[in-house]
């Protein structure tokens, strides 16, 4: 394989993961966040499906409620069946898709992505080509792109053979590789070895990673994610005087509150308004189920006042020393208003024990129970644990001698942690118990702590939500180097020579 001189600028990189695809083109001095994201689902009308054996969902605008409306909450299980007529025109994708189930067509949604594997091929191709060429506006006759895959790991070596067929024979690509995800994620915060955490709608993803490598065989997957965090939080907010005042004036019929409230909790943590407390437990100082009695503190024009602005700022210099100390009082019940549907809502300290059922299997099944196929996942999919457990048993299937360097290298990552502060040392807080033990059975391969570890500050445009786009900054940085080193890729000549089986040569995870 030679270097073949690709522009930086040509360069594409494509981000999947169980329920997204995120996709740039070009590698800048200053590495930029995706341009293109979709949801890594594709539809299809109900005149082309058959039901018959399949994990397939059924939905319409009319069917589904708000939160099944959501592009971000239809999550239907993997694949529909195909005819042996359909084409990759017939599947619908991204705002194709989203605005088809707003207008309340008769539409089967399916995520081919979503059990960790690729169940089906033409509606992966169909989610890949409208990025390359309706996303970026690639042009297939013309495609001169290099395109680097970050993908879940380990995918069959099949797998890899046939998204190679897929690239050089149905895009067209110039040069070709493919990155396991987990790896991606920790080169992001520039490190080698350690446990990447990666958070999602409904499952959790746990991969030790050695030297470079991830230890496939220690790879789990708990059955715990945002999903349980938001009903646990919707079950709070049912006792929230505020919401309740806002539902009765906006006239919510029983049978809707749920997804209301679901609808609700998902907006409180996506505008970042939740954080998880250091120790990881619950907050409740105000009141043991965590609910503030909001209408006994809305008694004052001024005190409402406050609480718009986000109880950032304490009584001017000038105010009196009642007004003072009750606008602390204020402050410290950590008030904030939110808009719903056109109606204000003021939340308290309850939304800050949204990431609790995480950490607490006894909460996973408080709220209101998963609608059928709500799981991105086949049944039975992912262990029945908390976080901490799960990691714990990760980490008990490596090697002794590899434990040190994977505990040393805690990334936490997932959508959740771009808007959610605090997951990552409430995590670290929690695993304490699986390595501290007796001070006197410490020794070389036992370690101390849990060390954490970040997207670095220096990457700009990831600041704020750096650990939830790891996978894809460390796929552009990869990127960067893979396709000017002339190794670890396969180009348009080399798979004209050698053919499908000429991608399994560049990835290491595969000899």
């Amino acid at each position: 394989m030679s270097n073949l001189g690709f522009r930086d600028s040509s360069v594409v990189i494509i981000e999947t993961s169980r329920t997204a695809i995120r996709c740039g083109l070009g590698i800048h001095e200053l590495l930029r966040t995706p341009s293109v994201e979709i949801h890594a689902r594709v539809g299809l009308r109900a005149q082309h499906a058959s039901f018959e054996g399949t994990y397939g969902t059924r939905l319409t605008a009319g069917g589904s409620g708000e939160v099944g409306l959501s592009a971000a909450n239809s999550r239907a299980a993997s694949a529909v069946p195909q005819s042996q007529n359909l084409k990759i025109t017939d599947y619908l994708v991204g705002p194709q898709l989203d605005d088809a189930l707003a207008a309340g067509q008769d539409i089967v949604v399916s995520w081919p992505f979503a059990d960790g594997q690729i169940t089906d091929f033409m509606q992966a191709e169909a989610l890949w080509k409208y990025v390359l060429f309706t996303g970026l506006q690639l042009r297939r006759v013309q495609n001169e792109s290099p395109v680097l895959l970050s993908l879940f790991s380990p995918p069959p070596r099949d797998t890899y053979e046939r998204i190679g067929q897929i690239f050089f024979e149905r895009f067209n690509v110039a040069a070709f590789s493919i990155l396991d995800r987990p790896m991606a994620q920790l080169y992001a915060a520039g490190a080698l070895s350690g446990l990447v955490v990666d958070i999602g709608d409904t499952l959790t993803d746990i991969t030790p990673v050695y030297d470079g490598l991830p230890i496939s065989g220690a790879q789990t997957t708990a059955r715990v994610g945002v999903r349980d965090c938001e009903r646990f939080l919707a079950h709070l907010l049912r006792n929230n005087t505020s919401v309740a005042a806002a539902f009765a004036e906006l006239a919510v019929p029983p049978a809707e509150q749920s997804a209301a409230l679901r609808a609700l909790a998902r907006q409180v943590w996506q505008a970042g308004l939740v954080r998880v407390p250091v120790a990881g437990i619950a907050v409740r100082e105000v009141e043991d189920e965590g609910v503030t009695d909001i209408a006994a503190v809305l008694v004052a024009g001024k005190e409402k006042a406050v609480i718009e602005s986000g109880m950032k700022r304490r009584a001017t210099a000038k105010a009196s020393a009642a007004e003072q100390a009750r606008a602390k009082e204020i402050e410290a019940l950590d008030l904030v208003t939110v808009e719903f549907r056109g109606k204000e809502i003021t939340l308290g300290k309850e939304r800050h024990r949204f990431c609790e059922p995480l950490f607490d299997s006894g909460l996973q099944t408080i709220g209101e129970a998963p609608a059928p196929n709500e799981h991105a996942s086949p049944q039975g999919e992912g262990l029945p644990m908390t976080l901490q457990d799960a990691v714990g048993h990760a980490v008990r299937l490596t090697d002794v001698d590899q434990r040190q360097y994977i505990w040393y290298g805690l990334m936490v990552t997932g959508d959740v942690t771009a808007r959610v502060k605090g997951v990552a040392p409430a995590l670290q807080t929690h695993l304490s118990s699986f390595i501290l033990g007796n001070a006197d059975q410490h020794n070389e391969v036992q370690p101390k702590q849990v060390r954490i570890v970040r997207v670095p500050e220096y990457f700009a445009e990831y600041r704020e939500k750096g650990d939830g786009l790891a996978a894809f900054l460390g796929s552009s940085i990869v990127a960067k180097v893979t396709f000017h080193d002339g190794k670890n890729f396969i180009s348009k000549a080399d798979y004209a020579e050698r053919g499908p089986k000429a991608v399994l040569e560049m990835s290491a995870s595969l000899f």
